[in-house]
C-alpha cells in the first residue's frame, strides 16, 4: 500500500469532499480558462501554468487562444509564430511539445483530444499531471492531477512525511487522490485542490484559520503545518558569465542569431553572445576577438550599458550588455539576419534578451 490506510481512516471522505468543493465552488478564482471545459484550452493552461504563476499567464493564454482558437489552428501554424505567442514564458519545450502533441491529435485523432487515459498520455509531453488534469477537468474522469500545490495540500491532510521532492512520492499523492476524489465532480475535486494550495494552504505561513477543510487536516490538529512538506533544496544553480552585444550595420539594423535547434532556447533568436570562461578575460580586447571569432565578422564594440541577469532552473546568466558596430559588409542566412527595430516585433526573444534591447532603447535616450 502507498500511503498508510490509517491516516485515510481518519479523514470522512464524504464531508471532506464536500467541505472542499462547496468551499471552491464559492471561492474560486476568475480565471479565462474555466469559462468552459474544452479540453483544448484545459491543455494549453496547464502547460502553461508549469512553472509559472497564474497573474503572469493570464495574458499569455487570452492572446495564445486568441491567435490559435483550436487545435486546427495550433497545428497548422508556423513555428516562429508559436514561439512568438510564447516569448516571455520561458521553458519553450512546453510549447514545442505542445504543437507536437496538438499535430498528432490532429491527424491521429480526427482534432480531438483522447479521452482515455493509455491514449492522451502517449501524447508528447503529457505527463501524468497534465493528462490527470485534462482528463479530471475536461471529461469528469475521477484522474489524480498531482502538482505541487496538490502535494503540499495532502502532505499536511494526511501528515505524509515524504519527500516529495523525490520523484518516486509522486505515486504515493496519487494514489491518495485516487482514494478521496469525488466520483460526482473530479473536476471540481482536482481544481479545488489546487486552488487550495495556491490560495490558502500556501508554502508559508499558511491560512489555517481561514482552511474550509481544517477540521480534516491531520498536521493543523498536530500543531506541524509549518514542518510539512518535507522537501529537499535543489542542487546549487551554476553561474555563467556572458557578453552580449547590440551589434549594428552601417544601415544601421540590428544583427540577430538564431540558436540551434536543439538545447536550451532552441529556434529562438538572440543578439550575438560570448561566455567569459575566466574573470580576466572580461576585458574588451579579449570580448572583442571573441565576438570576431563567433560572428566570423570584424566587429568594434563600444560602451557598455547594462548588466543583464536571468536564472533558469538549473543555471544563472550573468551578461554584461555592450554596444557594437559591425565593420564591413554582412551577409543573411537562415541562422544570422539584420532587422531594424522595428522589423524585431516579428521574431521570438527569450527574456534576457528583451531585456537587452531594452537597455539599447534606453541608452538612445540618454
Amino acid at each position: 500500500m502507498l500511503i498508510e490506510l490509517n491516516n485515510l481512516k481518519k479523514i470522512n471522505i464524504n464531508a471532506f469532499q464536500t467541505d472542499l468543493i462547496s468551499w471552491f465552488k464559492k471561492e474560486q478564482r476568475n480565471l479565462p480558462w474555466r469559462k468552459d471545459q474544452d479540453p483544448y484550452k484545459v491543455w494549453v493552461s496547464e502547460v502553461m501554468l508549469q512553472q509559472t504563476r497564474v497573474d503572469t499567464v493570464i495574458p499569455y493564454f487570452n492572446r495564445f487562444i486568441d491567435w490559435f482558437p483550436t487545435i486546427e489552428d495550433l497545428a497548422t501554424a508556423d513555428e516562429e509564430k508559436v514561439l512568438k505567442a510564447w516569448e516571455g514564458l520561458g521553458y519553450y519545450s512546453r510549447v514545442r511539445n505542445l504543437q507536437s502533441a496538438v499535430k498528432e491529435v490532429k491527424e491521429t485523432y480526427g482534432g480531438v483530444v483522447p479521452d482515455s487515459p493509455e491514449e492522451i498520455s502517449k501524447l508528447k509531453g503529457v505527463g501524468p499531471y497534465t493528462a490527470g488534469a485534462i482528463l479530471s477537468i475536461a471529461y469528469g474522469k475521477p484522474e489524480p492531477a498531482v502538482d505541487g500545490n496538490v502535494m503540499r495540500v495532502l502532505s499536511r491532510i494526511l501528515s505524509i512525511w515524504e519527500d516529495i521532492a523525490r520523484p518516486s512520492s509522486r505515486k504515493i499523492f496519487e494514489q491518495a487522490v485516487r482514494e478521496l476524489i469525488s466520483h460526482e465532480d473530479p473536476s471540481a475535486f482536482n481544481q479545488a485542490l489546487m486552488e487550495l494550495g495556491a490560495l490558502v494552504c500556501t508554502p508559508t505561513s499558511p491560512a489555517c484559520l481561514l482552511c474550509p477543510v481544517r477540521e480534516h487536516c491531520q498536521a493543523f490538529d498536530e500543531g506541524v503545518q509549518s514542518e510539512l512538506p518535507v522537501k529537499t533544496k535543489k542542487t546549487k544553480t551554476r553561474q555563467v558569465q556572458l557578453a552580449s552585444a547590440i551589434l549594428l550595420a552601417g544601415n544601421g539594423k540590428i544583427l540577430i542569431h538564431k540558436r540551434p535547434s536543439t538545447g536550451l532556447l532552441a529556434n529562438l533568436w538572440e543578439f550575438p553572445n560570448v561566455e567569459i570562461a575566466h574573470p580576466l578575460e572580461g576585458e574588451r580586447g579579449h570580448v572583442e576577438q571573441l565576438f570576431n571569432t563567433a560572428t566570423e565578422l570584424s566587429v568594434t564594440l563600444g560602451k557598455v550599458i547594462g548588466q543583464v541577469e536571468h536564472i533558469f532552473s538549473h543555471l544563472l546568466w550573468n551578461i554584461k550588455v555592450y554596444i557594437g558596430q559591425i565593420d564591413g559588409t554582412f551577409a543573411e542566412s537562415d541562422e544570422w539576419k539584420l532587422v531594424s527595430p522595428e522589423e524585431m516585433e516579428q521574431f521570438a526573444f527569450p527574456v534576457p534578451y528583451q531585456k537587452m534591447f531594452l537597455l539599447y532603447q534606453e541608452s538612445l535616450l540618454n
